[in-house]
């Protein structure tokens, strides 16, 4: 049985999130790693990490704690002393960063690639197009336009450049409203606290968000590759080692395409 600890919302951050495999593996008398894997991950991998650690929990009979946030504040925990043992980053940069600093045995691998969505509440006025001309042109009735924080999370950056190119971005000042994390950012739009946003197209894909939003992909040209990395810690035991690989797997690619990643 799956015992499922959802993040919540409180003040300024989410409370991280724990998956354990509590009755399955008891029942068959299998015994499970005896130190769980501590894995920080970027809040974009929220909903596809909810199905993939029951898969590799299942296959490995093992147990996953997610410390879940933005890029940027789960390098600085690293370096503060967070004992995480892998790390899945919204980009390569932020592993990287840990890479330099010593931090893993070498420089990980790229798992994934993601897209960005303009998004808006279910029952917006707003029409959607991927060049967002009829944003643009609604931009009176938008009081708030969310989009993550591009100095902590990469697709707030690629939200940046998106909105550059269009020539979106000046008539948006003023509007703003940061998300700390992708994942803030995306509960700004579905609650309608903002108007609209930009957010990653793996969390609008989220079955519980269905019936609370509309969103259009926007191209890919116009922002620079959101490159995916991630890298086990120099701390890494047998289960943060075993998962790393299951995250490399066919059955864990099949999942990531399913939440819109390339």
């Amino acid at each position: 049985m799956l015992n499922l600890l959802k993040p919540r919302w409180i003040g300024a951050g989410w409370l991280h999130m724990a998956l354990a495999v509590t009755g399955t593996a008891q029942a068959q008398g299998a015994q499970p790693p005896a130190r769980p894997a501590l894995v920080a991950a970027a809040a974009n991998l929220q909903p596809v990490l909810a199905e993939l650690v029951p898969l590799f929990e299942r296959a490995r009979k093992g147990r996953v704690t997610l410390d879940i946030g933005s890029s940027a504040n789960l390098v600085r925990q690293i370096q503060q002393g967070l004992p995480a043992e892998l790390f899945l980053s919204a980009d390569e940069d932020f592993a990287l960063r840990l890479a330099d600093a010593g931090l893993t045995p070498d420089r990980g691998v790229v798992y994934a690639t993601g897209r960005i969505v303009l998004l808006v509440p279910a029952d917006s006025k707003l029409t959607l197009d991927p060049q967002l001309k009829a944003l643009k042109a609604g931009l009176p009735l938008v009081r708030k336009f969310a989009i993550a924080n591009p100095e902590l999370a990469p697709y707030g950056k690629a939200a940046v450049q998106a909105l550059q190119k269009l020539e979106i971005w000046p008539a948006l000042q003023g509007k703003v409203v940061l998300g700390e994390n992708i994942a803030q950012t995306t509960q700004y739009v579905s609650t309608g606290a903002a108007e609209a946003g930009i957010t990653a197209l793996s969390l609008v894909l989220a079955p519980e968000l269905a019936s609370k939003v509309r969103y259009v992909l926007i191209p890919d040209e116009l922002h620079a590759p959101v490159r995916q990395r991630m890298v086990l810690l120099k701390n890494a035991g047998p289960a943060a080692r075993a998962f790393y690989e299951f995250l490399q797997s066919a059955a864990a690619k099949a999942v990531l395409v399913r939440f819109g990643y390339v």
